[in-house]
């Protein structure tokens, strides 16, 4: 357990986790909330459940980990956690839909769909989340210092 919430004092993984999760949470919002032109819970449950053949527990956990999961990246609680979570639906993402369309994003409107490119950045940004946690100013290591290293608080 100690080992999800310790982290370093590092600035860098402050940055890379609340950017990364400002990033994420509109995706999320759209396909919870259906904010940004999304369509909702019921709507994204349905795209994924009846057009992909997601399982809805699969369908129920990219949509929190698009929404909670990014909140959680933004705060720095669970940061690992969250980190895994957004890697998955990433490589999921991939695997059964951006794939195909090849790298680049689709600015001139002349593909099939957007390619990875987007994806494959998100996943990079995970890795140093992963390997160290949320950093500087994160709950997550006030999580560590309050409950797992009492000695150190002053």
């Amino acid at each position: 357990m100690k080992a999800l919430f310790q982290t370093d004092q590092n600035s860098n993984n402050l940055i890379i986790r609340v950017i990364l999760g400002l990033v994420i949470f509109p995706h999320g919002a759209q396909k919870l909330f259906g904010w940004f032109v999304g369509y909702g819970l019921e709507g994204t449950l349905g795209f994924f459940t009846n057009r992909l053949g997601v399982p809805m527990i699969v369908a129920i956990l990219v949509i929190l980990g698009e929404s909670l999961g990014a909140l959680g990246l933004i705060i720095g609680f669970l940061t690992r956690f969250c980190a895994a979570g957004v890697l998955i639906i990433m490589a999921g993402a991939i695997a059964m839909s951006h794939g195909a369309n090849g790298f680049f994003m689709n600015w001139s409107g002349k593909q099939g769909g957007e390619g990875f490119e987007y994806h494959l950045l998100a996943i990079a940004l995970c890795l140093p989340l992963l390997i160290s946690g949320g950093g500087l100013f994160s709950a997550d290591g006030i999580i560590a210092k309050r409950f797992f290293l009492p000695n150190t608080i002053k």
